[in-house]
């Protein structure tokens, strides 16, 4: 028997086997245990019907293994005359495709046209019938029951009670409830409500007995059509990650049934927001687990509690932004979910773990952190100012004048010109530094103007690598370098090799709102500066920024790099 020939593909930072065609599910077994992209996965949480998953989990742990994955391909390749069918998709199977005559015997009356499909199969076991067991007669009626099971245990007590009093061993209390019936006629009704129950739970196993031993035939035939339809789709996420790397259309928004574009069975639909769609969302089945393990990926998550509107349920996603900036991403913010089935649920955001989402935002990062630390100082100064000044306030209040003293209005404090000439001695130094540093600048600026022209651009773009330089580069490490694995671990899955999101593939899981180019001016524009002015302000405003750049770095001792000045 000549060795199987396997394709092989680089996927995902990995070579990956593909599945192709039926010869790869007959040779299946032959596939080294090695090279498979998941060795287990758990059956809840996946983009398949867990009625499918579940005839694939031979063992019952609700886990699919690899040894499931062989298995069920054996089956399919004995119940089948060519597993090539598989491939189709489809909750149906002609019968010239039935390999195994038990399945066919029971395949051929359903058929309609040579083809059965599974929905008729469904209706063929809703359709059984047997003839069902009678349950033994009703000994009393039913609230009479429940009357009798909500007194049991306090009757018991009475009539207990009773017999110790009689041997003076006990005392009734005063207020007990006195049985309307005796002892006897009690525990004589115990033993009929007894036997009627224990005879009606024996007819009920006995009728739920009959009628699936009627259902099985048709059993092994629904197995088969959940197979043919989603038995492909497992192996394409299990064996390999190919429909997670596939190319891929819009945005899901339910219309999967269209056939518009593969995904993966792990990807839970799309998040909508901040003017982006984020396709690769996933349920969250342990969210402590998830906060362990999730920072492994490097991506940048959105964690969401998910809830539907019309049913009330409720779940948790985690959604990997790949594409644009965080300006807006933040705790508390409210968005939109749209399932696998194009269900909208209402998201409120609740965790976001920070990572690079592109080499532009870290290219802008240095100076946003920058601007967050500005604006903290700035708030906490002015938050604790407002602090005391309350504080001095509500002492002044509370404290009571003394005895035949009338309250005295608050007087403005003078001026003290000896305080402040500190003040301003630093203020006039700190403007002659800055003056003399920008007329150092404005010097070597034309100095360079004059011997090269080409020496300013490249100094200012020198600078800006200084400032964002590294930071573009430990996000461009990271971008490279970002996974998915840590985020299947944490649902619960067995990944046997990375999944890498570089770059290039991270830009087709999140999509950025397009707009069309509109020359038609706002009429309700606020007026101000020109095109022309507005260019001015910009330009002069990034030069009055390098400056200051240019003086924390030069009084910070990086002097070497500003030689020219």
């Amino acid at each position: 028997m000549s060795k199987h020939t396997w394709t092989y593909a680089n996927i995902g930072g990995n070579t990956r086997v593909i599945i192709k065609d039926g010869k790869d599910i007959q040779h299946l077994a032959e596939l080294d245990e090695k090279l498979w992209a998941v060795l287990t996965c758990p059956i809840s949480g996946l983009e398949i019907p867990d009625e499918s998953l579940q005839c694939m989990d031979n063992n019952g742990d609700s886990k699919i293994h690899i040894a499931d994955v062989i298995s069920t391909a054996e089956w399919l390749c004995r119940a089948l005359r060519n597993p090539q069918v598989l491939f189709e998709g489809k909750a149906s199977v002609a019968l010239a495709d039935i390999a195994d005559e038990a399945l066919l015997a029971v395949a051929t009356p359903l058929a309609i046209d040579g083809i059965v499909t599974l929905d008729a199969v469904k209706a063929a076991i809703a359709g059984v019938s047997i003839e069902a067991q009678p349950a033994p007669e009703v000994p009393y009626a039913a609230d009479v029951m429940a009357a009798y099971k909500a007194c049991k245990d306090s009757y018991a007590n009475y009539f207990q009670t009773a017999k110790l009093q009689a041997l003076g061993l006990a005392t009734l209390p005063a207020d007990a409830a006195v049985p309307g019936l005796s002892e006897e006629q009690f525990v004589e009704m115990g033993k009929k409500i007894a036997a009627y129950e224990a005879g009606k739970t024996a007819a009920e196993g006995a009728n739920a007995a009959a009628l699936a031993a009627a259902q099985a035939q048709y059993k092994p035939l629904e197995k088969l059509l959940l197979l043919c339809r989603d038995y492909v789709t497992l192996l394409r996420n299990f064996v390999s990650f190919q429909d997670f790397y596939a190319k891929r259309g819009k945005a899901l928004l339910g219309r999967e049934a269209k056939g518009e574009s593969p995904w993966a069975i792990f990807q839970a639909g799309t998040l909508i927001i901040d003017q982006r769609a984020c396709n690769l969302c996933l349920k969250v089945s342990d969210m402590a687990k998830h906060n362990t393990q999730a920072a492994d990926s490097g991506m940048f998550l959105i964690y969401c509690n998910c809830k539907h509107h019309a049913t009330g349920q409720t779940m948790q996603i985690v959604a990997a932004m790949t594409v644009g900036d965080i300006r807006h991403l933040k705790v508390g913010k409210n968005a939109l979910f749209y399932d696998r089935q194009g269900r909208d649920w209402e998201a409120e955001v609740v965790k976001i773990i920070d990572n690079p989402i592109s080499i532009g935002q870290a290219f802008w990062s240095p100076y946003r952190k920058l601007g967050e630390w500005v604006s903290g100082l700035i708030t906490k100064s002015a938050a604790e100012k407002e602090k005391k000044s309350f504080a001095d306030l509500t002492t002044k209040l509370q404290t009571p004048p003394a005895a035949g003293q009338t309250p005295q209005p608050t007087q403005p404090a003078p001026f003290d010109i000896a305080k402040f000439a500190g003040i301003f001695a630093a203020i006039g130094m700190a403007v002659g530094y800055i003056g003399s540093f920008l007329t150092s600048l404005a010097t070597g600026v034309k100095s360079i103007a004059l011997t090269a022209w080409w020496a300013l651009p490249v100094a200012i773009i020198s600078l800006l690598l200084v400032i964002s330089g590294p930071s573009m580069i430990l996000a461009w490490m990271k971008l490279c370098k970002r996974n998915l694995a840590p985020l299947l671990n944490a649902n619960g899955w067995a990944i046997n090799a990375d999944a890498i999101v570089n770059v290039l593939f991270g830009n087709t899981l999140t999509e950025q709102a397009q707009y069309p180019l509109l020359k038609m001016k706002d009429p309700f524009a606020k007026k101000g500066l020109s095109k022309g002015g507005k260019w001015s302000v910009a330009i002069a405003s990034i030069l009055v920024g390098l400056a200051i750049a240019v003086l924390v770095l030069y009084c910070l001792g990086f002097r070497a790099c500003f030689c020219f000045i």
